[in-house]
């Protein structure tokens, strides 16, 4: 089982839009499967129907192939560096 701040971390990247299912294995090992199961998991019942609707929809950018192939970077330009599942020190 994952720390709870690795948990909050990955829920928090699971519910923005334009981070990938992708960086998440990148960062944490949990493969989408297992990113659902742990949102079904931790959130009320509700907040995961209206997350897996927003996923669905066509709206959100969470599989690699929807995203522009020109975006080769798994976090914003404006975002703390993180290395190694770590938030790096200012």
């Amino acid at each position: 089982m994952k720390e709870a701040k690795d948990m909050d971390r990955i829920i928090e990247m699971a519910w923005e839009d334009r981070t990938p299912f992708e960086a998440i294995k990148a960062q944490f090992g949990f493969s989408e499967s297992d990113v659902i199961a742990m949102m079904r998991r931790e959130l009320k019942h509700s907040s995961f129907n209206l997350w897996r609707k927003r996923v669905n929809s066509g709206i959100s950018k969470k599989h690699a192939q929807k995203r522009n192939p020109d975006i080769t970077r798994f976090k914003c330009s404006r975002q703390k560096s993180i290395s190694m599942n770590k938030i790096s020190k200012r």
